[in-house]
């Protein structure tokens, strides 16, 4: 017969699990108000353009679905934001804001993931309980 968790050891254990939440959710909270973040589902992309002479690489953020206004025409949208060539501050700003992006869509997971893990400690609580009865 498995051994029958105490309450302390219990609350111990909620207690790690909400410090956990309130950490991450601090944390995304944080990046959230301070920082240029991408729209969800958009990456960089690299592209060439040809010259006369030469090849250029060019930079842009893409999206799955057409997010970005276009510059000509009203209600327009595109699924491409140009970003110049690579180092350029938007090039930079594009790809920190992905980063971002994926930083905090990981950070949601991970809350979400323990907020089950907190919800599972009371339904075991509850079928111990209701075994011992």
């Amino acid at each position: 017969m498995p051994k029958k968790e105490t309450e302390l050891e219990l609350s111990q254990r909620v207690e790690r699990i909400r410090a956990a939440i309130a950490s991450l959710e601090s944390q995304k909270a944080e990046m959230e108000s301070n920082e240029l973040i991408a729209p969800v589902g958009c990456s960089i992309a690299r592209y060439q353009a040809r010259g006369q002479k030469y090849r250029y690489w060019y930079y842009q953020l893409k999206a799955q679905t057409a997010i970005f206004a276009k510059t000509k025409g009203e209600n327009e949208y595109s699924r491409f934001q140009h970003l110049g060539k690579a180092g350029s501050q938007a090039h930079i700003d594009g790809v920190l804001a992905v980063v971002r992006r994926n930083q905090i869509d990981e950070l949601t997971r991970a809350i979400e993931s323990l907020k089950e893990s907190w919800l599972d400690l009371y339904c075991d609580e509850e079928k111990v309980g209701h075994r011992v009865e």
